[in-house]
């Protein structure tokens, strides 16, 4: 339950500054939401809904504050053959399915996976992002494409040098609205030779409206769009968690990220009857709220409050916004987003760590595919990790009068057996042989099935060469896994728990 506290808190905390960031998260919106759109291959008010059904919804069941989601790319991506194939009403039914897998996902706490993605992955998640945010500007910045002239270039410098300066002598309204307010009006007044909103798609006219998906409810259907929303529901979780974390840091702050994951799946599920398509967190329209001052839920729900009125009533007015000034916008978010102190860190830090970093953009960069640079980096830190634990293994042999005691420390698992196993070679090849040979694994734990194959292994081939062998010093656990599933007790072979306290 929440209390009434941390609902105020949440809601009307800071309620000034969360409208003004929701306007400016709401400006932003509409190019992004747009150019996901065609990415898709549907029409732009799919992506426009998508986002103020998504950025509204999410205000209300979404466990991280102040965070911004919508129509996104990595979304967008992942349904181009659906939509393709089938059309856009199968592409409503896929986001609704997509819903339901991210609320079966929250019930099973798919969220505790987060716990496996490193620090490491993260900024690497962080830098690439950042990175492809700044790419996704230079289309507009392109002298050879029309409308992209000098002035392109001095209103983007212009809306640059009042974001980053005005919040040194005014910080009531923020600075990025400020930009769009007095570059849109300069632009009308001066009919300026730039592109503008409305350059970048057909704003939709009107209000979005309740309707079932048009499709067939039989298993045909579910075949084809199971795989589609599967893959969304995914990816959408992956880049909201990573995104809530990484508003956590910013804002110093805890989130719900089992609510996050229910909160995301209830939005796309109204989403798709909306007419909308699938979405998720935006880090980078989740930057400019941050930066903006936006903080509670509210600024998400102005965000998308503000979008609905802008498209449906100001929609005039918005197609007048320039480029240019939402261009710098993004530029700023990008700049903030990249973690500047990661380049420097790359040679103090150790190598494993910046690797993993490095190896986590440049997938990201080289394919867009947020998901897979993260899977790419989460791979390469378990490889990482389980060769650094294997390498923390030792044994031991000493000679105690007639018996010779092998002291293993360590942990035993898959990727260790190999070495356990050399360490522990046929005690007659040894210079001084012992007839009776005790196996010391006080400080070592078994860990998995091989490591018991392993102990197996050493146990029968010492006694098939006429040795007596004990084996002492099990911890409860790899004791519990010895009794389940050794042979050595079996075969004549002492296995004895030596005392703990």
């Amino acid at each position: 339950m929440i209390s009434t506290a941390a609902f105020k808190r949440d809601w009307f905390g800071q309620p000034r500054a969360d409208i003004l960031a929701g306007i400016v998260v709401a400006l932003a919106l509409i190019p992004e939401a747009i150019g996901f759109s065609i990415i898709a291959g549907v029409d732009p008010r799919v992506g426009l809904y998508a986002s103020v059904a998504i950025a509204m919804v999410i205000a209300f069941t979404g466990g991280r504050p102040g965070m911004i989601s919508a129509a996104t790319a990595a979304v967008a991506v992942v349904v181009v053959p659906l939509v393709r194939d089938h059309g856009v009403e199968y592409l409503f039914a896929a986001t609704i399915l997509m819903g339901i897998f991210q609320g079966i996902a929250a019930l099973l706490r798919l969220d505790l996976l987060m716990q496996f993605v490193s620090r490491s992955v993260i900024t690497g998640f962080v830098n690439a992002l950042a990175i492809l945010i700044f790419m996704a500007q230079l289309p507009q910045l392109d002298p050879t494409a029309d409308g992209i002239g000098w002035m392109t270039y001095a209103m983007v410098a212009a809306a640059l040098a009042m974001i980053y300066l005005i919040p040194k002598v005014f910080t009531a309204v923020p600075s990025p609205l400020i930009a769009i307010i007095v570059l849109t009006a300069l632009s009308i007044w001066i009919d300026a030779p730039v592109n503008t909103v409305a350059d970048m798609g057909e704003l939709p006219e009107g209000l979005p409206y309740f309707a079932l998906p048009d499709v067939p409810l039989n298993w045909e259907t579910l075949a084809i769009i199971a795989p589609y929303s599967a893959t969304m529901a995914a990816v959408g979780l992956l880049e909201s968690l990573l995104t809530a974390q990484i508003v956590d840091d910013m804002t110093h702050t805890g989130s719900n990220k089992r609510r996050e994951s229910g909160g995301q799946g209830v939005a796309n599920v109204v989403a798709g009857l909306f007419g909308g398509m699938g979405g998720c967190a935006m880090i980078g329209q989740s930057v400019i709220n941050v930066t903006s001052g936006g903080r509670g839920r509210s600024s998400s729900f102005v965000a998308g409050l503000s979008l609905l009125i802008l498209i449906a009533v100001l929609g005039d007015i918005v197609g007048q916004v320039p480029m240019p000034a939402l261009v710098a916008i993004m530029i700023m978010v990008s700049i903030g987003t990249f973690s500047w102190n990661s380049i420097p860190n790359i040679g103090k830090h150790p190598w494993q760590s910046s690797v993993v970093m490095l190896v986590t953009v440049a997938v990201v960069v080289a394919t867009h595919n947020l998901a897979l640079g993260v899977l790419a980096g989460v791979i390469l830190s378990g490889v990482f990790f389980t060769h650094k634990v294997m390498t923390m293994f030792e044994v031991v042999r000493e000679r105690e009068g007639e018996t010779a005691i092998y002291r293993a420390k360590g942990q035993i698992f898959y990727a260790s057996v190999e070495r356990f196993e050399a360490a522990l070679g046929p005690e007659s090849t040894q210079p001084d042989p012992a007839d009776h040979v005790i196996i010391d694994v006080s400080k070592a734990h078994f860990w998995d099935i091989s490591a018991v194959g392993a102990l197996d292994k050493v146990v029968e081939r010492m006694r098939r060469n006429g040795r007596s062998v004990q084996v002492i010093g099990l911890n409860r656990a790899s004791s519990d896994l010895v009794d389940k599933f050794a042979l050595t007790d079996k075969t004549g072979v002492e296995i004895g728990l030596a005392p703990h306290p």
